[in-house]
């Protein structure tokens, strides 16, 4: 086992809204981004809002980390838009197991 490695979910984030819904979020069904490690991704000409983003970003760097099977942060996987008014919800979804080594992420040696 490779003691300097420490393994993370890709996640990819999208829109989903009930058919026909009104979005005042700026967003269309569909829309999404990934998150590889730290970058975020986004499709080449798609936007996506920056309170919608500070919506999901507190919870992502905890759905990226392996979770217990019982754990809500496991089975839990979608977000309110925070506009009130909007259907809309962004759906988090793990998507790919990466390894990562530490020293390549940090500067800190390990304990």
């Amino acid at each position: 086992m490779d003691e300097d490695g420490f393994d993370l979910w890709d996640l990819r984030v999208e829109v989903v809204a009930p058919p026909g819904a009104k979005l005042w979020c700026g967003a269309e069904p569909g829309d999404y981004f990934e998150l590889r490690g730290e970058m975020l991704h986004l499709p080449p000409g798609q936007g996506f809002s920056v309170y919608s983003l500070a919506a999901v970003l507190p919870l992502l760097a905890a759905k990226q980390r392996p979770t217990h099977p019982l754990d809500w942060m496991t089975s839990d996987a979608e977000v309110a838009c925070p506009d009130p008014n909007c259907p809309s919800r962004l759906r988090i979804t793990r998507t790919q197991l990466r390894r990562f080594k530490r020293s390549d992420t940090t500067a800190t040696p390990a304990p």
